[in-house]
Formats: structure tokens, sequence, C-alpha cells
């Protein structure tokens, strides 16, 4: 492991970091993530000690550079103190990323609770995170935002649902469509995505009924193309 007295200098200096600091000043921790691989004990200790600090007032930049590493190193343990700067402007982006890639169900779960206490880009950045997981568990979650008010809110819990594109996501898609005509057409996106996934699952019969939804007069025309291809691949064509 790396010289415990430089991990504890390079802590100090975290606590008024920012980014016209020079970074060395910050290496020992970096080393430190690398260091703690294979040894359980002293990556749960390092792990806590930068979760902690997000509990602080350090600056913006000190949680940005420990959010960065809590991706790398982050368990549950971490999720609670992320989580807490889900609401906050200036922080909540780097924190959804981190909880992005902390592959506990946890993490999702925290970012699931966050839903109804966002609002605007911080809203539909955790519902884009939930997509880019693939969190089947978020389906109905995401399906009840399909028809929100603000349209940002629902054209991205459309887009997250045709990212997670399992059947759920492609039933939720089907049974409820977005009033703003920017989010319809998320949605729609979404549902050629989850048809195109349920197809290559081999699952013909729920991708038949998705691309049969897409093929009317007010759809685009590439979106109606890709339905009528889609439609014939379910019935062995080509």
């Amino acid at each position: 492991m790396s010289d415990q007295a430089a991990v504890d200098k390079a802590f100090d200096a975290l606590k008024t970091y920012n980014w016209g600091t020079d970074p060395k000043v910050l290496l020992p921790i970096t080393e430190e993530v690398v260091a703690t691989h294979g040894d359980a004990a002293a990556r749960e200790k390092l792990e806590a000690r930068l979760a902690e600090l997000l509990k602080t007032d350090v600056s913006r930049d000190s949680k940005d550079f420990v959010c960065r590493k809590l991706m790398l190193i982050g368990t549950a343990a971490s999720v609670p103190a992320l989580a807490a700067l889900l609401p906050d402007k200036d922080n909540s982006h780097m924190a959804r990323y981190a909880l992005e890639r902390i592959q506990v169900p946890e993490a999702a779960a925290a970012m699931r609770d966050a839903l109804p206490k966002l609002s605007g880009v911080l809203k539909v950045g955790v519902i884009a995170s939930l997509g880019v997981r693939q969190d089947a568990a978020s389906v109905p979650a995401l399906a009840a935002l399909l028809g929100d008010s603000d349209a940002m809110v629902a054209g991205a819990a459309a887009s997250a649902l045709g990212d997670i594109h399992t059947p759920e996501a492609a039933k939720a898609l089907l049974a409820t469509q977005p009033s703003a005509a920017t989010a319809k057409l998320d949605a729609t996106d979404a549902s050629l995505a989850c048809a195109e996934s349920l197809l290559a699952a081999g699952n013909k019969a729920e991708a038949l009924a998705v691309y049969k939804s897409l093929i009317g007069q007010e759809q685009p025309k590439y979106i109606k193309l890709a339905a009528t291809r889609g439609m014939l691949l379910c019935a062995g064509k080509k």
C-alpha cells in the first residue's frame, strides 16, 4: 500500500481542494485506490473515508473528485452518501454517475427513491441513469412518469424504458403514451428499441405486437419502414 502519511496529507488537501489546485496533491488517494485492489479491509476503509467527506461542507470540486473515486471502488456502503447529493444542483450529476456504476441493487433503488424529490434536469438525469443501468426493477417507476406534465421528464422516462427494453418495458410503453409531441417521439423510438430487443431474444409474438403499434399513419416514415421490416422478420421473412 502507499505511504499512509502521504494519504493522510492528501485527504487534508482534499478538504480545501478546487480545480485551480495542483492535482498532484491528491495523487496519493488515486494511488491508494490502485494499491488497495485485492485488499478488502483496506478498500473498505478507503471507501468509508471518501464517503464520509461527502457528508461535509467541502467544495464542489472535492466532492466531484470523491464521486469519481467512488465510481471505481464504491459499494452499497457508499450509496446513502451519494444519494444524499442527488437533489443538490452542484453535485447531483457526479453522484448519479457514480451510482450508475456501482453495481448493487441499492444504488438503483436509491435513484428510484429520489425521483419524487427531484424535478427538471436533475430528475431527467436520474431517469437517464436508470436507463443506463438497464434496471428492470425501475420499469414501474419509469412507466408512472410517461404521463408527467413535464415533457422532458416524460420523454426521458420513455427513452429509459427503451434502454431497459424488457417485455415489461415494452408493455409499459404500449399502455401509456406521453402527450407532448417530443415525448411521443421519444416513446416511439423507445418502443422500436424494445421490439428489436424482443425479436432478437426470440419473443416474436411480443415483438410483433409492438411493431403493429408503430405502423399508424401518424408515425414518421422511418418508423413505419422499421416496423414493417420488423413484422416481416417476425413472420420469418427477410
